[in-house]
C-alpha cells in the first residue's frame, strides 16, 4: 500500500527545480499532440497558421522547458519563455506551449528579487522587478509591430488587451509575493512574542525552583545544627539536604536546557522521557516521518509538551503505561502523549496556538488520557 504521507514528504524534500519539471514536460508533451496543434494562444487571430514541423518542436521546447527555472531563476525563465512565445506567434504555430508565458510571468512576479539578492535589501529587489517589467513591456512592442506588418488587423486595442491580460498574471504573482512576505512577518512577530512569554514563564519557574529547594535546604541545615548528639538523625538530615540540592540542580538544568538556543530537537525531546523513566514511569517512544533541522520555537514548544505531559502522567497516573509518539511531517511536528489514566493540562494550549498550531488534551473512552500537539515548522 502506498504511503501518501511519505510520498508528500519526499516530494517536499526535492529541489524546486525537480518539482517544477513535471509542469514543463506536461506542457511540452501537450504541444506535440496532433489533435492540439493550432489550438494555442493566437495574438494575431487573422494571420495564417503554419503546419507543425521540426522547428515547432524547438519552439515548444524553448517555451516550456525553462519553466524548471521559474522559481530558481525567474528572470532567465521569463526571458527564454518570452523568446519562445515570440517565435511561436511570428512563425504561426500557435502551440499549447504558449500557456507557459502567463505561468512564467506569474512566477516572476512572485519570486523575482528574492533569494538571488542579499537579505535586507528590499530596494534592490524592487529595482530588479521594475526593470524586468519594463524590459518585458519594451520587448512586447517589436513583437506587436512585426505582427502588424505581416498583415494583422488586431490594431492597438487588440494588442493592448493582450498586454493587460498577461500583466494580470504578473500582478497575481506579485500579490502572492506580498502575501507570503506578510505571513512571514506575522510569524516572526508571533515567534518573538512567544519567545518573550516563554522566557518570562521560565523566569517564574526558576524563581519557584530556587525558592522551594533553597528554602528546604536552609530549614534542613538549621535543623541539623541541633542533631549533633544524634549521629543517625544528623546523617539522615544531611542526606536530605544533599538530595534536595541534587533535585534543585536537576530542575535548574532542565530549565536551562530549554533556554539553550543550540539545543537539538531529537536529544531534547528524549531527555524528559529519560527523566520520567528514572522516576518509575514506564514510557514507550515511537517515531515516524523524517526529522528536519528546525531549531527554535517549534522544538522548544514540542519539548515542553512532552515534558509537561509526562509530568502530568507522573502526578496522576504514576506507574501506568505511557506512550510518546513523534511524527515529523513536511510542515508540522506532531507530538502525542497517551497514558492509561490522568487528568487535564493547562498552559500548553496557549504556547502551541501561539505558533499557529492545535492542541488537545482529553480523556479516552477506555479511561486513558491523550495529549496531542500539532506544531507548524
Amino acid at each position: 500500500m502506498i504511503d501518501a504521507q511519505r510520498l508528500r514528504e519526499r516530494w517536499a524534500g526535492l529541489d524546486v527545480t525537480a518539482r517544477d519539471l513535471p509542469l514543463a514536460l506536461l506542457l511540452a508533451a501537450a504541444s506535440l499532440v496532433p489533435a492540439l496543434h493550432g489550438y494555442g494562444t493566437r495574438l494575431a487571430e487573422d494571420l495564417p497558421s503554419r503546419p507543425f514541423d521540426g522547428w515547432a518542436v524547438a519552439v515548444a521546447a524553448l517555451e516550456c522547458l525553462p519553466l524548471v527555472l521559474r522559481r530558481r531563476r525567474p528572470a532567465l525563465c521569463l526571458a527564454l519563455v518570452a523568446a519562445g512565445f515570440a517565435a511561436d506567434q511570428l512563425l504561426g504555430y500557435h502551440l499549447v506551449a504558449g500557456t507557459a508565458l502567463p505561468i512564467a510571468l506569474m512566477s516572476a512576479g512572485a519570486h523575482l528579487g528574492g533569494d538571488a539578492l542579499p537579505a535586507g535589501r528590499p530596494g534592490a529587489a524592487r529595482r530588479v522587478r521594475v526593470l524586468t517589467a519594463a524590459a518585458v513591456t519594451v520587448a512586447y512592442v517589436p513583437l506587436a509591430v512585426a505582427l502588424d506588418r505581416r498583415g494583422s488587423a488586431e490594431g492597438v486595442t487588440g494588442y493592448l488587451t493582450f498586454y493587460l491580460a498577461v500583466a494580470l498574471a504578473w500582478g497575481i504573482g506579485a500579490w502572492l509575493r506580498v502575501t507570503r512576505a506578510a505571513e512571514a512577518e506575522r510569524r516572526r512577530h508571533v515567534a518573538e512574542s512567544t519567545r518573550a512569554a516563554e522566557r518570562a514563564r521560565i523566569a517564574r519557574d526558576l524563581h519557584d525552583v530556587v525558592t522551594h529547594h533553597v528554602t528546604a535546604m536552609v530549614v534542613q541545615a538549621e535543623a541539623a545544627r541541633y542533631l549533633t548528639a544524634a549521629p543517625d538523625r544528623l546523617d539522615e538530615s544531611l542526606t536530605a539536604v544533599a538530595g534536595t540540592g541534587r533535585r534543585a540542580i536537576s530542575d535548574l538544568r532542565r530549565l536551562l536546557d530549554v533556554l539553550d538556543p543550540g539545543h537539538g530537537g531529537q536529544a531534547d525531546l528524549r531527555a524528559p522521557v529519560d527523566q520520567a523513566r528514572g522516576a518509575g514511569q514506564p514510557v514507550e517512544v515511537t517515531e515516524s516521518g523524517t526529522p528536519r533541522e528546525t531549531p527554535g520555537d517549534p522544538e522548544a514548544v514540542a519539548h515542553r509538551v512532552v515534558q509537561e505531559s509526562l509530568t502530568n502522567a507522573l502526578k496522576h497516573a504514576h506507574g501506568r503505561r505511557t506512550v510518546v509518539h513523534l511524527h515529523h511531517g513536511p510542515d508540522e511536528l506532531t507530538v502525542e502523549v497517551s497514558t492509561d489514566g490522568g487528568r487535564g493540562l493547562s498552559g500548553l494550549a496557549e504556547r502551541v496556538r501561539a505558533l499557529g498550531g492545535t492542541f488537545t488534551a482529553a480523556p479516552r473512552p477506555d479511561g486513558g488520557f491523550t495529549t496531542t500537539a500539532r506544531i507548524p515548522l
